[in-house]
């Protein structure tokens, strides 16, 4: 596999070398090929041919997506956890379907973002109500979710457009005091102070047809069903109605129709020309001729330009960097399509900041990825220390700079969010198998969103990867672990673990926040440039 990417990337660089052209041009043909994105529609009609709509220009503030469905009855699932509890024979009778907007081009082979996620559960889940849950997940990061299960929202609480997040249902486990009779007759004399709130059931019913109506208004999403509000969900940082380009209905429900209105009739946002932004400011420094106390490789696939270009504009603007106390530098592999390899070799000689790794890249790969940065630190510079992260991660870098001087004991070092005795996946998607790992438990190792090495460790990889007597596993993190392991049984090393190298997100006064879209990217940089570091995920 590795000789093939190998081939196929030289083969692809020397495509994209070769060109002579206009790359704009290129990649203005090549996506028209793709799909007629010039055509937008105003409106966008399906009747039951499938659970999958696409909005080719997204949404807008203004926009109507209504689903005409019908909800299953309930089945019954087995439920692993209640089954070793013991509770009845493990099985329970669900019933829940989802409808999600997602942002189908966001990057071309990956999970698309779920901008809304929307779950209805009419049997209820743990809480033994029925449930609508709302929710959002970028890179298979799901935020925090909003659940509404009958209880009105608190007039305290922040409205969306005017609009409460819950509104109120009727639960059959809440009885809502009642007037007596005499109260009730003075009060058709004297005049009521307000009038009486109307009481409703759980908007879905089994094997009985809804019409939800989602409408996205100027703070957030507003949901409707039969024509009464009965959720809102603000918009969460990281995602816009643009980027909304697809409508998936899935579970346990039948649909007949579903119906998009007032839908935008330009889309100018999918342009990589407004993506990339040419100015000189975002250029990178040339590589410093004295020794730099961080070197900081970001893994980033070949189609990520909004991804690279956020991180341009955000912490690669530490006075760290600028002053080049530290330097950063991107770690592209190649992509199978030419106008993107030829776009990228135009950003890697306009930014100077791109390693292009001759090969095609695979998940498999990544771990050569890795390598590619130990050795550049190594040879291309004179690092003390050497910084991986990937392109979805924002580094404080002058924290993890403190952070590296207060673990200097003397002794080479490992830092970041250490996982100890942790155990190979044999089944599921991220599956390893027994001619893969053969041992039960990885060693020590450090999660791959951002971690840190000193230069000697790094020296130790590059010498032992030239020699061929480098282990190299498909996972680069547990690669990286077992590296130190090999390097400490001769040098001793000191591990340095901080939750706040954040794996899933972002914490309070966090070191690194993985998973962050290119606009919480430069949500994070607002907050920090005010002097917080405080997180993005939701409102």
């Amino acid at each position: 596999m590795a000789d093939d990417a190998w081939s196929l990337g030289l083969a692809a660089w020397d495509e994209a070398a070769a060109f002579a052209g206009d790359p704009w041009e290129l990649l203005a043909s090549a996506t028209a090929r793709a799909s007629d994105a010039s055509r937008c529609p105003s409106a966008v009609a399906q009747r039951a041919r499938g659970r999958v709509v696409f909005l080719p220009c997204g949404l807008a503030a203004g926009s109507y997506v209504t689903v005409v469905a019908t909800p299953r009855s309930a089945h019954r699932e087995f439920v692993p956890q209640l089954a070793r509890m013991r509770q009845g024979d493990g099985t329970v009778m669900v019933s829940q379907f989802m409808v999600e907007l997602q942002g189908l081009r966001a990057v071309d082979g990956e999970e698309p973002p779920r901008i809304l996620h929307l779950n209805p559960r009419l049997r209820g889940d743990w809480s033994q109500h029925p449930i609508l849950e709302h929710n959002t997940c970028y890179r298979m990061q799901w935020g925090a979710a909003q659940r509404c299960d009958g209880t009105p929202s608190d007039d305290n609480e922040d409205k969306v457009d005017g609009f409460p997040k819950c509104e109120k249902w009727i639960r059959n486990d809440i009885v809502d005091t009642k007037e007596s009779k005499t109260t009730s007759w003075l009060k058709r004399f004297i005049g009521r102070a307000k009038k009486p709130a109307m009481t409703w059931p759980f908007p879905f019913v089994e094997e009985r047809l809804f019409v939800l109506t989602i409408q996205a208004g100027v703070e957030g999403f507003h949901i409707y069903v039969g024509g009464r509000h009965v959720t809102s969900f603000p918009y969460r940082p990281g995602f816009t109605l643009e980027e909304a380009t697809g409508l998936f209905v899935k579970g346990d429900v039948d649909v007949h129709s579903v119906y998009a209105t007032a839908l935008p009739m330009s889309h100018p946002s999918f342009s990589l020309q407004q993506v990339l932004d040419m100015s000189e400011k975002w250029r990178s420094r040339p590589l410093p001729k004295r020794p730099v106390s961080l070197f900081i490789g970001i893994l980033s696939a070949s189609n990520h330009f909004a991804e690279r270009m956020a991180v341009r504009k955000t912490w690669m603007q530490t006075p760290e960097i600028k002053s080049s106390e530290a330097v950063a530098r991107f770690f592209v592999a190649l992509n199978s399509r030419k106008e993107v390899n030829v776009m990228l070799k135009k950003e890697a000689e306009y930014f100077g900041d791109i390693v292009i790794l001759p090969f095609i890249d695979r998940y498999e790969l990544v771990v050569l990825k890795t390598i590619a940065i130990c050795e550049y630190g190594v040879q291309n510079l004179t690092a003390a220390n050497i910084m991986k992260c990937d392109d979805d991660t924002f580094v404080r870098v002058n924290v993890v700079l403190r952070h590296i001087k207060l673990n200097n004991g003397g002794k080479p070092l490992y830092m970041g969010n250490l996982n100890l005795l942790h155990r190979p996946l044999r089944t599921g998607k991220w599956a390893v198998t027994d001619e893969e790992w053969p041992e039960d438990i990885y060693p020590p190792y450090a999660n791959g969103p951002g971690y840190v090495i000193s230069g000697d460790i790094a020296k130790f990889i590059v010498s032992q990867h030239a020699n061929q007597s480098l282990r190299l596993f498909k996972m680069e993190d547990v690669s990286m672990g077992l590296w130190v392991e090999k390097f400490n049984s001769t040098t001793p090393v000191q591990y340095s673990h901080s939750w706040k190298f954040c794996q899933y997100g972002c914490l309070e006064n966090y070191f690194t926040a993985h998973y962050q879209s290119p606009r919480q990217m430069l949500c994070l940089w607002d907050k920090l440039s005010r002097g917080r570091a405080s997180c993005c995920n939701y409102r």
